[in-house]
């Protein structure tokens, strides 16, 4: 997708096609015409060049010399899972590979834009050291980084491309086509609503050429309704299903490693339970903010979203009403709790408005939900419940009915 943005915005990159099927691939590289091509795995983590995907084909990014070479590479690739650094163990399907002509670069270079918090906006960030970690860079050399700020309401100046391009090195006779280069890159940047466009690396080419070689852009999800273009291209194979479902159901999701189930509203809070948790011994199995504005329909997806998780043991509700009504988040509980069957322990915490509303529905529900006032008191008790319910799956105990809620 990003290739094919760059394209259309007139930036120079490398010719190439997605293909989605061996056979495809070999079409696709006769249509190059080159007889020294890269084949790229199309998927969404980094470190790909030295990942192994399964069944034993070593980098998802091959050098080949033949549309036969390109088809077979390929084959290797379609339908597997690749491995790598950022995948874990989980790694992540490849459906797609980038068929590309290979170029020669004399010179590499590192060029990003990014909003940041410290300018009040958008930041150009380039370096001379290009094809490697950035991350490596800042932090060994620190001012290998050329950092230089774009006011947002008046765009950027032609003397401020030329300025970071001459900074990174880029020599005399290609200033200029590097900082044209810049400004449509940011100018892609500001009309797709983008919270990073990456290139790594930009190149001086052996033809003498500057061109972008490799691209990474993030997209703001709160600008998806007037970008419909872009996300309808988000390949949700790439994503943890569970990522879909919170975003069918409005709901902002991220699953951990533990095994106590979260639900609050608003990410500061979020965050500050998750740390509770941990403070009494405990291991958050997810983040899950369910908004301002969260209906009994939300929350009954949201305890969906957490009891997919087979790790919880117990869950933990924390919710501070202030335009949500806390009410309306005990019909939700509770309608979950009966809809779903849920058997594992359920602590909820409620403050604010029409706290005593909420109170009075758990109250008379026959469902084993344990109410409690004090934050503290609620992390303290939902630790312990996942401890019991741990040690009694182990022993193969049910104790659905014996828990002291």
């Amino acid at each position: 997708m990003s290739i094919g943005l760059l394209k259309e915005a007139g930036i120079s990159v490398p010719t190439g096609m997605v293909a989605s099927s061996s056979e495809e691939a070999y079409s696709v590289a006769k249509q190059i015409g080159s007889k020294d091509l890269v084949v790229k795995a199309q998927v969404l983590a980094g470190g790909r060049g030295k990942g192994t995907f399964e069944g034993g084909l070593k980098g998802g990014v091959r050098i080949v010399y033949s549309p036969e070479e390109a088809r077979d590479i390929s084959s290797q690739m379609i339908g597997r899972k690749l491995y790598t650094k950022q995948t874990g163990e989980a790694g992540r399907i490849c459906n797609q590979v980038f068929i590309c002509e290979r170029r020669y670069p004399r010179r590499e270079y590192y060029f990003a834009i990014t909003m940041e918090r410290s300018y009040q906006g958008p930041v150009l960030i380039g370096s001379s050291q290009g094809g490697v970690n950035i991350e490596d860079v800042a932090a060994e050399n620190p001012d290998a980084i050329v950092k230089e700020p774009i006011d947002i309401v008046e765009g950027i100046k032609m003397e401020q491309a030329v300025k970071v391009a001459k900074k990174m090195g880029f020599p005399p006779a290609l200033v200029t086509e590097a900082a044209e280069n810049m400004i449509k890159l940011y100018n892609l940047f500001i009309k797709y609503d983008a919270s990073m466009v990456e290139i790594n690396p930009m190149v001086e080419d052996s033809s003498g050429i500057v061109m972008c070689m490799d691209a990474k852009i993030n997209f703001d999800s709160n600008a998806e309704y007037r970008q419909k273009k872009v996300f309808e291209m988000q390949d949700w194979t790439q994503e943890d299903p569970r990522d879909r479902q919170a975003a069918k159901a409005d709901l902002n999701y991220i699953g951990l490693d533990g095994t106590i189930g979260c639900l609050v509203n608003g990410a500061g809070l979020a965050m500050a339970t998750m740390d509770i948790i941990k403070l009494h011994g405990g291991t958050p199995a997810n983040f899950l903010d369910v908004g301002g504005g969260a209906t009994a329909h939300q929350v009954t997806e949201a305890f969906k979203l957490i009891t997919s998780d087979r790790k919880v043991q117990a869950i933990l509700v924390n919710i501070f009403g202030g335009i949500m009504r806390c009410d309306v988040i005990a019909q939700g509980i509770i309608m979950a709790v009966r809809d779903l069957d849920l058997k594992i322990p359920i602590v909820v915490r409620l403050q604010g408005t029409r706290v005593d509303d909420a109170k009075a529905l758990i109250a008379a529900s026959p469902l084993k939900i344990l109410a409690c006032d004090d934050l503290d008191e609620a992390a303290k008790m939902v630790v312990k419940l996942s401890e019991i319910v741990s040690l009694a799956k182990e022993a193969q105990v049910d104790i659905t009915f014996q828990l002291p809620i």
